[in-house]
């Protein structure tokens, strides 16, 4: 009889700092990797500083000494949060028959090796990725459970950093990239990635579902559940589960994260055909009545691809595909009908061109890049707005492959390219 050998689920679990708030947390958090652990499942635990003991580290260590600490001081100090929770995980989960050991940014096999931005170092991934096989590996697919400090790295010379916000996740999507896990799972206080943040909406609901671009751009909109520097470190093979410890169950159902991080800088021509510009002028242009009227009309007879508003004035950027004479004359309807309008004037004929990568809001300068090729070059600019991770930009549609690769070559960026 020919004989089938299962190959034991390996995951990755984050406990948050909530989750292991206080040692009945801790306990919960114990007893569900045990019982996971005692089906054979493979797994590495990342844990954060407990509750809020970061927080306080830095409040005290800031208050005593004046502010005046230098960053790798500092790193020093804020580390010791994680460095205390593996210990004590790694205990609690001995104390209940299963096997595990810690590792600690001072141990000589530590796996997670950074540069020296402290306070927000960058994981050298081919380093963590070579340190992990070598000496994490080994122990988790012998079922001995891994305890990792998160937030915490080390540097090529010994040196202890930080990896800045959502560092956790970061070390946990590091691991499970490297161990080649299932699946990762990120362990809260809340039920999942809700609709809208509960602190400011009453009864937001749990997403069952949500790819990481879509994700990203909560995150870009100042929602930092999963900040967008871990996100980058999430292999697009490995979905993430984001549940609540309340469970105290590892198979709650939660929220799914799939995919990956989109590229990170990307230059397009995002319309086929031309595009115009509709710019309507007056005092009190803002009036929800106004605004509603002249969206309706171009959803009804063509795309909208950009708007701008002010008191002042509301720019529409629409495409020509559809019916562009029979809209303009519908928009100066609208315009004739309110008294807050006073007039409206046109541009024909333009490229809508898309700048997209995540974060662009937080590069200084990044403008600059793209702005300044085109005035050096006499491509004038008719239009720039931003928005979640774009910058839409329109130019003159003859000047369209002209105005892309000057920016993709300020932007160091081959032609149908993109930089990561």
């Amino acid at each position: 009889m020919a004989q089938f050998n299962i190959k034991p689920k390996r995951i990755v679990i984050k406990y948050g700092g909530a989750s292991l708030a206080d040692s009945e947390r801790i306990q919960m958090a114990v007893k569900a990797v045990a019982k996971e652990a005692a089906k054979g499942t493979r797994i590495a635990v990342v844990v954060s500083a407990m509750g809020k003991s970061t927080d306080h580290l830095l409040n005290t260590v800031k208050n005593a000494s004046g502010g005046k600490i230098g960053k790798k001081e500092l790193d020093e100090v804020l580390a010791m949060g994680e460095r205390t929770s593996v210990r004590i995980f790694a205990a609690a989960l001995k104390a209940s028959g299963v096997e595990s050991r810690y590792f600690d940014p001072s141990d000589q096999d530590w796996p997670i090796i950074t540069d020296d931005a402290f306070s927000n170092a960058n994981p050298l991934l081919e380093q963590c990725h070579e340190l992990i096989r070598r000496n994490v590996l080994p122990l988790f697919e012998k079922g001995i459970v891994p305890v990792i400090a998160g937030f915490v790295g080390r540097t090529v010379d010994g040196k202890i950093t930080t990896l800045g916000r959502g560092g956790s996740d970061t070390t946990a999507f590091i691991l499970a990239k490297a161990l080649n896990v299932d699946e990762v799972i990120l362990v809260t206080d809340a039920d999942g990635i809700m609709t809208a943040d509960p602190k400011i909406i009453k009864n937001p609901q749990r997403i069952s579902e949500i790819d990481v671009g879509t994700l990203v751009g909560l995150a870009d909109s100042g929602t930092k559940f999963i900040h967008r520097k871990a996100l980058k470190f999430k292999d697009p093979a490995i979905n993430v589960r984001v549940i609540a410890y309340t469970h105290g169950d590892l198979n709650y159902d939660g929220t799914l994260i799939t995919g990956g991080f989109p590229m990170e800088l990307d230059v397009s021509i995002a319309s086929a055909s031309p595009v115009t510009s509709i710019t309507v002028v007056g005092q009190g242009i803002a009036n929800p009545d106004i605004v509603k009227a002249l969206i309706e009309e171009v959803k009804t007879r063509s795309t909208l691809l950009g708007l701008s508003l002010n008191h002042h004035s509301l720019v529409l950027f629409v495409s020509e595909e559809r019916e562009p004479d029979l809209l303009l004359n519908r928009i100066h309807e609208i315009v004739l009908r309110h008294k807050e309008a006073i007039a409206m004037s046109v541009r024909r004929n333009l490229a809508f061109l898309r700048i997209s990568g995540v974060g662009l809001e937080e590069t200084p300068g990044l403008i600059g890049r793209i702005s300044e090729p085109l005035r050096l070059n006499d491509v004038n600019i008719f239009g720039i707005l931003t928005s979640t991770s774009n910058i839409l930009l329109f130019v003159n549609w003859e000047e369209k492959e002209k105005a892309l690769n000057l920016i993709r070559s300020s932007l160091g960026l081959k032609e149908g390219d993109s930089k990561c």
